[in-house]
């Protein structure tokens, strides 16, 4: 009976070992994984790159910077990639369809990592369901790549200086460039020089205390004029500050354009004759009929005519009036000579 009971005892140290073993792994594990949860407290989700470089199996998830879940699988979907991860159920509403997955890195050795931003507000993205992808940030690669091909250009402007391309190259390879930047300098200080010794409006503006005083005046002048006119006084004045000016100004305006509507209209006898065409046929008519006379009158037809271009008829016209002047005038001296008027009686 005594060695029964001591086998039973060996038995219970065997599995209290077991047990207190089995808590230690689990202890272990459960500090291993931290945030992650055992893998019954977590839950499978998928998101697709077109480049996962630095990203593999055992890369961490984080939400919000915090590690929440693993890398679990990285299987191609046609040319792009299919990352698979498990993270915490405690954060499944946390991560919605308006949560984004970039693709970050852990240390700048380039280990990679999954980064998904938090959104509360959407709906919770089912279990193997996509989490929708942003754009990546620049990665060290990225960085290196850029840096190389600023490099690149930097080389390739350098030697096109040297080449003596553009207005840089020019002025640091062609001597006659430099010439005449040289010119242009020596002549700027002559003009420097010139506007310091008082030559010419600028110089003499500078130092001739006249030339400022009537620039002065002249200022003033303006200021006086611009704040008469913002009181109101004279035509311009009132016109800017004189409503009833301006209503008058307004008024004309609209009579003007009342008397241009009825022109259009063809309203009185300036509209009839813009607009009438009866008006101007009349009016063509009356100067054809003026230009045929006119027409007539240079040809010698008719009296006027003939009077116009016949010298011998002009001529006789003024002999007779000259004859005429002449009988005139002896009637005026002598009239008895002309009228004898004889009286007689029956």
């Amino acid at each position: 009976m005594p060695r029964t009971r001591s086998l039973a005892w060996s038995e219970l140290k065997i599995g209290v070992l077991t047990i207190f073993a089995i808590i230690i792994v689990a202890i272990t594990i459960f500090m291993l994984t931290g945030d992650k949860g055992f893998f019954w407290q977590r839950y499978p989700l998928k998101s697709r790159f077109a480049n996962v470089a630095g990203l593999k199996p055992g890369s961490p998830v984080r939400v919000a910077g915090k590690e929440v879940g693993t890398v679990t699988g990285i299987d191609f979907a046609g040319e792009q990639v299919d990352v698979t991860f498990e993270v915490n159920k405690e954060i499944r509403d946390r991560i919605t369809d308006l949560s984004v997955a970039t693709l970050g890195s852990v240390s700048l050795l380039g280990e990679g990592a999954v980064d998904v931003t938090p959104s509360t507000a959407g709906t919770p993205v089912p279990e193997w369901g996509y989490v929708k992808t942003g754009r990546t940030p620049a990665q060290i690669a990225d960085i290196t790549e850029q840096a190389s091909q600023g490099m690149a250009m930097v080389n390739k402007l350098v030697a096109g200086l040297s080449q003596g391309q553009g207005t840089v190259g020019k002025l640091l390879t062609d001597e006659r460039l430099y010439m005449q930047l040289q010119d242009f300098a020596t002549t700027a200080n002559e003009m420097a020089r010139s506007v310091r010794q008082g030559r010419g409006t600028v110089g003499r503006l500078l130092n001739d205390p006249q030339a400022a005083n009537a620039l002065e005046a002249s200022m003033k002048n303006v200021e006086d004029v611009t704040r008469r006119l913002s009181a109101g006084e004279g035509s311009l004045g009132k016109l800017l500050k004189d409503d009833a000016f301006s209503q008058s100004l307004n008024a004309a305006t609209a009579n003007m354009r009342t008397l241009t509507d009825k022109i259009n209209r063809g309203e009185g006898t300036l509209g009839k004759l813009v607009t009438d065409d009866s008006v101007f046929k009349r009016l063509d008519s009356v100067t054809s009929r003026l230009d045929e006379l006119v027409n007539r009158l240079n040809q010698g037809e008719g009296t006027a005519g003939q009077l116009l271009k016949d010298k011998q008829l002009y001529e006789n016209m003024n002999r007779t009036v000259t004859e005429m002047q002449s009988l005139l005038a002896d009637i005026r001296r002598d009239p008895k000579k002309y009228l004898n008027v004889k009286v007689s009686i029956f």
